[in-house]
């Protein structure tokens, strides 16, 4: 597989990442570099050594996940979107830490699970993980922190409705999880 092709699967697997990366950034009260880091490196690590557990399982294990993965990721996704749409509307000091490792490990799988098929369709087509896990690995971290940082910016003028509105992409990115895999399968 050519550079440009897993260049391009790894904007594309990095975009849910981004997506709740902005989420991120818009609810983080006082956020510094160092929470973009740690958001931007769990999601990094979780897209590369996906893709590496599905290479390793290899097609025997795609079968058994392939029917509810999307609705695994909608449910995680769903959790914390819901408790940040009812965090919105309480006292300011009342918020889900996205900091919290538990968090970030929910947030960190959710969006990696498509990472987990794209390792399963490198071992069918016999490709090696090496190169398309660092690119997916430094692609993801790289628009990770950039949204973390323009949710950040957002939300200093929007305040609640920020929120709100991260809580709610977080729930549209997990529908959108199992749209895509329905309308893939018909």
């Amino acid at each position: 597989m050519d550079f440009i092709s897993i260049g391009l699967i790894a904007v594309g697997l990095a975009m849910d990442a981004f997506a709740v990366s902005i989420s991120c950034g818009f609810s983080i009260k006082k956020l510094k570099k160092r929470h973009a880091f740690r958001i931007a490196f769990a999601f990094g690590l979780f897209q590369a050594l996906m893709p590496v557990a599905g290479w390793a399982l290899g097609t025997s294990f795609r079968d058994l996940i392939a029917g509810f993965d999307h609705w695994i990721a909608m449910a995680l996704l769903g959790f914390i979107g819901g408790k940040m749409l009812w965090e919105a509307r309480e006292s300011c000091q009342k918020r889900t830490n996205l900091l919290d490792w538990h968090i970030l490990f929910m947030m960190s799988l959710a969006t990696s699970i498509d990472a987990f098929a794209v390792g399963l369709t490198f071992a069918v087509l016999a490709i090696s993980i090496i190169t398309p896990v660092i690119i997916i690995g430094v692609v993801t971290f790289g628009m990770s922190w950039a949204g973390v940082l323009l949710g950040e910016r957002f939300g200093c003028f929007f305040g609640r409705k920020v929120e709100r509105i991260g809580g709610l992409l977080l729930i549209a990115i997990g529908i959108k999880i199992v749209i895509e895999h329905i309308l893939t399968k018909t």
